[in-house]
């Protein structure tokens, strides 16, 4: 139960919500929550690379406000073929600055993230002057297909993260760069003993992150075609909670891709669920907050091999 304990509670869910509206497993919703949830789940795909090297990232709200505004103001300036590339650049800017703090000044990653938070923000507004962005021709450009294109039947946001799924769930599990990163976050001292250059391993992680928050940012742009700059308030805990629900643990060396998506699509089915059972949006964020809670307890139990503390 320590370690299936979630998925057991999933399930449950499941039967709760098919009895109270049997929509809830109808293809046209099981499309929706799934489209809905890609841009937490892109973002939890590269905080999964941090967690497991032992790290946290609290920042990856703001920073995706920031691309989100970004490429909405690029834009119009440069049109999508640059301003798509401009804005991945500087999102990835702030992941390496922050990889450079973490890694290589050795600071604590929580208190790090946690102030690039409020930076971030505070560089969001700066750069929008306080104001939203929009798209001035939403007819006359080929931008949406990130957010509202459909490809064989799938959305394309769907496909975007399956793919990103893909190729980061081979780099993190059958490459040289994935096995460091388990050591890493497993015991960085051994790591580094063993050869292993933990401030780059740790560096490139956060690159990762800002990276698949860039793609978030362009596809929250691309939905909208206009976006608050305060879009992406938040999300961080939504984002870690998907990790942690994956079964990434948070004293790192453990998680992987593949239980991350597993992790998004939990939260996503039952905030989803919440809702067609008539309950008011706002009881999501209790609910995240039960479920953050017991996700790491179960992890923590699953450590002592005892739900209950010992010395308790």
């Amino acid at each position: 139960m320590a370690r299936q304990g979630i998925l057991v509670a999933f399930i449950l869910f499941i039967i709760v919500f098919t009895m109270a509206n049997p929509r809830f497993l109808a293809v046209d919703n099981i499309l929706g929550v799934i489209r809905s949830s890609t841009i937490i789940g892109v973002m939890a795909l590269g905080v999964t690379f941090v967690v497991i090297s032992g790290n946290l990232d609290l920042s990856v709200g703001s920073m995706m406000s920031f691309s989100t505004i970004v490429v909405l103001d690029l834009h119009d300036k440069l049109g999508p073929l640059l301003a798509i590339p401009a804005m991945f650049g500087m999102t990835m800017c702030l992941g390496a600055f922050i990889g450079f703090l973490v890694g290589y000044l050795r600071l604590n990653s929580l208190i790090v993230t946690l102030g690039m938070l409020s930076a971030i923000h505070g560089l969001t507004l700066t750069y929008s002057g306080g104001k939203n962005m929009d798209i001035a021709d939403k007819e006359g450009t080929w931008f949406d297909v990130f957010g509202q294109g459909v490809v064989f039947g799938l959305p394309v946001p769907i496909l975007i993260f399956g793919l990103l799924a893909l190729v980061l769930g081979l780099l993190l599990a059958r490459t040289p760069f994935g096995r460091q990163v388990y050591a890493v976050g497993g015991n960085g001292t051994a790591a580094t003993f063993s050869g292993i250059r933990r401030a780059r391993v740790v560096f490139l992680c956060y690159l990762m992150s800002s990276f698949c928050v860039a793609f978030a940012g362009m596809l929250q742009a691309s939905r909208s075609m206009g976006s608050q700059n305060t879009v992406g308030q938040g999300l961080e805990l939504e984002v870690l909670a998907a990790v942690i629900l994956g079964g990434a643990s948070l004293m790192g060396g453990s998680g992987a891709i593949y239980k991350t998506v597993i992790g998004v699509l939990i939260l996503g089915f039952i905030q989803n669920g919440l809702l067609l059972v008539g309950l008011e949006f706002y009881v999501q964020f209790v609910v995240t907050w039960v479920i953050i809670i017991l996700a790491v307890w179960l992890d923590v139990a699953a450590k002592r091999g005892k739900l209950w503390s010992p010395i308790a």
